[in-house]
């Protein structure tokens, strides 16, 4: 196909000829009003040479016509998947392009939009920009998506070169309740109330109004809990959290007739679980050159709340000075073991003996107070040994062993056991291989724990035990601040003690056996500790109730892991044994189900930018029309298409009009008229 045009090339810049054309005119004018003879013929060699000067150029170029594109964007996210809206877009999908082939010099484009990674929803336009980027912009025609509209990248939308029309999916007897949290904390403090803000809000057609609505709340797994709820009204619920750690928190209201789906239904929210204070109580049996330091580890800590009972002038100590001048005020002896006993989280005996100043009614309410959930940690020194000791009290039924009635006064190095290699309160310390030394062992017998640190003649040097729901410890030496002081090169002295009286404490963290997940994207590192020497496989149930099993690798003593990709957001539950877990990848209901009636709302500022249309499937398919560019591009019953007639140059042809040869000869002849005009006149 050869297109012809005549191109200008002047000699000189157009505003220099343009210049020299109007003299030329004015001249040729002011000579025919003037009547000189030949003015005619002189004017018409000035044009010529202006002509000349100007450089016409006859152009042949032989194009070859290039197509048209429209793009046909097809919404296959999750969102699209409720009612019969992918059987829908499916339809339409296959109806239009078989229209659009049909057409003359049009080509079809067909994308699909998935869900965006993560939980970042329907990447509608982050799409359609790479697909434009791929395609001349002077060809495109047209732009149809097939959605339900629910686009959540708008911010991307990229420059349109062509008219966008939008055909959702969505019915005028739509709706949908959905389940939402207003506020959650990350953290709360355990055993003190939360408010968290829900609401249950109907969206589209809903069927009903004021409706109540039963709420149901599950705490880790656990049997829920109902409360009603009234829809569309921000309700405030108060929530405890009675353990420490990661508290999973699942709401749900039931499954109403007719509304589009039920993924939306639940909120899931987790809160890590917190102690506001740490509250300890510290009984010194001495003054002894270790017992700053237990004071001082729990002084570090802001979160620890300490009592400091020490026994500075034992009852047997005569120095003349009476009794009721050896203290400002009354320790409240009474109090702190008969009445706020209960308020501690731990009790340390630390070198304590009996005296008579702590009567025997006193040490029976702590060992009660441990069978009860409490916390001991008892750190033995030679009196532990002697008639005198506190394991011949009351609390000898909760210590974890007996003294032997030895004190071995050498130098030896604590080491880990192969127990405590895979307690968490001992492994991953540093190498025993460096530690300093300690130089006194009291010898205990019968062990009644686990034997998780040993000293002289691989004796029991730390034992840990379980009594009722508390927790016993016992530190057979008082030599530990001889790592504090770095005596042959010191010891994680630090991280021991603070690790043993953390694991007294309960914190989830230091649990021995326990079974745990940490999420990182839909990728989850499930992780089971056990004193064990072989788990089983660990069981998976995801939201939609498959189940499957994995095998779960030791990658360290007492600690196996297995990594699991889960394909679907929501509550994971996971089970090993006796032990249980839940876990949640992303919220439980993802963004694409946030808002599910189809509207034109979102993209109405795209489709508008070029006058394109927005119309409903269920009112059928629109038919195709041409329009012009800058044309309304949409109307009743149809949407438009902008024929772009755009072209390849295979090649190009040019011809001078006025060669120089040509203006010299043409000028010349009409001077010459003109002359011999002149002459004859």
């Amino acid at each position: 196909m050869n297109y012809t045009t005549i191109l200008f090339d002047p000699l000189i810049p157009w505003p220099i000829l343009i210049t020299l054309g109007a003299f030329s005119v004015a001249g040729i004018i002011f000579a025919a009003w003037r009547g000189l003879s030949g003015w005619a013929l002189r004017g018409l060699a000035v044009l010529v040479i202006l002509g000349g000067l100007a450089g016409p150029v006859y152009q042949v170029e032989d194009r070859t016509p290039l197509t048209d594109i429209v793009m046909l964007v097809e919404d296959q996210s999750a969102s699209q998947t409720l009612s019969d809206r992918a059987e829908v877009t499916a339809a339409a999908a296959d109806r239009l392009s078989a229209q659009i082939e049909q057409r003359d010099n049009t080509e079809l484009r067909r994308i699909t939009v998935e869900d965006g990674d993560g939980d970042t929803g329907t990447a509608l336009m982050t799409v359609l920009s790479e697909a434009l980027a791929e395609e001349p912009h002077a060809r495109m025609a047209g732009i149809i998506a097939l959605s339900d509209g629910q686009i959540h990248d708008m911010q991307r939308m990229p420059g349109l070169p062509a008219p966008l029309h939008l055909l959702h999916t969505g019915k005028e007897e739509d709706w949908d309740r959905r389940l939402i949290v207003r506020n959650a904390p990350g953290f709360a403090i355990i055993g003190e109330p939360i408010t968290l803000t829900l609401r249950i809000e109907d969206q589209g057609n809903a069927p009903t109004e004021g409706e109540i609505v039963p709420l149901q709340l599950a705490i880790d797994g656990e049997p829920p809990s109902t409360f009603p709820m009234p829809v569309g009204v921000d309700v405030e619920l108060p929530v405890t959290l009675t353990h420490g750690g990661r508290n999973v928190l699942q709401f749900t209201v039931p499954t109403a007739e007719g509304e589009l789906t039920e993924r939306n239904n639940a909120a899931l929210v987790q809160i890590n679980g917190v102690r506001d204070r740490l509250r300890v109580l510290l009984v010194s049996g001495e003054p002894h050159a270790g017992g700053r330091t237990w004071r001082n580890l729990l002084k570090s800590d802001s979160s620890v709340d300490l009592v400091h009972f020490t026994i500075l002038r034992p009852p047997e100590k005569q120095d003349g000075v009476p009794v009721d001048e050896l203290s400002l005020i009354a320790f409240p002896t009474r109090e702190l073991f008969l009445e706020k006993i209960n308020d501690f989280d731990l009790i340390i005996f630390d070198r304590y003996k009996r005296r008579g100043i702590l009567p025997a009614i006193y040490l029976g309410n702590v060992a009660e107070y441990v069978e009860a959930g409490g916390a001991v940690l008892v750190a033995a020194g030679p009196d532990f040994a002697t008639a005198d000791s506190i394991y011949r009290s009351p609390l000898a039924p909760i210590l974890p062993a007996r003294p032997s009635a030895r004190v071995i006064e050498e130098r030896f190095k604590p080491a880990v056991t192969d127990l405590g290699g895979r307690h968490p309160v001992t492994s991953d310390l540093e190498q025993s291989q460096s530690w300093g030394s300690w130089m006194r062992h009291i010898e205990v017998e019968e062990p009644a724990g686990d034997v998780v640190m040993t000293g002289v003649d691989d004796g029991p040097l730390l034992v840990l035990d379980r009594v009722g729901e508390g927790r016993v410890a016992l530190l057979a030496s008082d030599h530990a601040w001889l790592w504090t002081r770095g005596f042959e090169g010191g010891g994680p002295q630090l991280d021991l003690l603070r690790r043993l009286a953390h694991w007294m404490m309960k914190e989830p963290e230091l649990e021995e056996e326990a079974l745990w997940a940490d999420v990182s994207g839909q990728r989850m590192r499930i992780i089971r500790r056990t004193l064990g020497e072989a788990i089983g496989p660990v069981q998976i149930t995801r939201p939609d109730g498959e189940a499957l099993e994995l095998e779960m690798q030791e990658v360290a003593p007492g600690r196996h892991e297995t990594l699991y990709d889960g394909p679907m957001l929501g509550l994971y539950r996971l089970s090993q044994d006796e032990h249980e877990a839940v876990v949640g990848l992303g919220p439980a209901a993802p963004r694409e189900f946030e808002q599910t009636i189809a509207t034109d709302a979102v993209m109405a500022p795209a489709i508008a930018a070029l006058r394109g249309g927005a119309y409903a499937l269920a009112d059928g398919l629109p038919r195709l029309r041409n329009v012009r560019a800058g044309r309304p591009a949409a109307g009743r019953g149809w949407i438009g298409l902008t024929p772009r007639d755009a072209y390849e140059t295979r090649s190009v042809r040019q011809s001078e009009l006025l060669p120089a040869w040509l203006v010299l000869l043409l000028t010349a002849g009409f001077l010459l008229s003109g002359w011999l005009r002149e002459g004859r006149r």
